[in-house]
């Protein structure tokens, strides 16, 4: 009786639901998938593929292991979502002058006309997402996010060093 009345009032080690790292992945998974809807939709692109279309679009010349760290992304991922994208004719791979063994990735014509087709659809999804919020209240947001990130940056750095 006794074990059974302490284990009933202690509180568990971890509550998923109130976890931090648990409700950002839940979040991010469900705010992906709500964009995704959109490009899959009307252009058959993965995430994974509108990503690596996202960041070249941008107009960054990258190799596919920096669009890997730039994005948080994981490197099987983003190889195959470049695999795909260089299939459809969408990105294209250079040799990376600095190092000839890399390639360097950059949006053809046609990947560039894709990514200016998609991106005002991205900007509309979120939007309608951010639209409950306050203008105040999307800054904290956008503030909040960001020092989380450069703490957990930080911690993975002090992990590997």
């Amino acid at each position: 009786m006794w074990f059974n009345r302490r284990m009933s009032t202690k509180k568990p080690a971890l509550s998923l639901s109130e976890y931090l790292p648990y409700r950002l992945a839940i979040t991010s998974n469900r705010v992906s998938r709500m964009v995704a809807r959109a490009y899959r939709a009307r252009f058959g692109l993965s995430i994974w593929e509108w990503r690596t279309l996202a960041i070249l679009g941008e107009g960054r010349l990258i190799t596919a292991q920096d669009l890997a760290e730039l994005a948080a992304m994981d490197k099987v991922a983003v190889s195959r979502a470049v695999k795909s994208l260089v299939e459809s004719g969408l990105v294209e791979r250079v040799v990376h002058e600095g190092d000839g063994r890399s390639r360097l990735l950059h949006l053809t014509a046609a990947g560039q006309d894709v990514y200016e087709d998609v991106a005002p659809m991205a900007l509309t999804a979120e939007a309608r997402l951010l639209e409950k919020l306050s203008p105040g209240e999307r800054d904290q947001l956008a503030g909040l996010l960001d020092k989380i990130r450069v703490s957990a940056q930080d911690l993975l750095d002090q992990s590997e060093g």
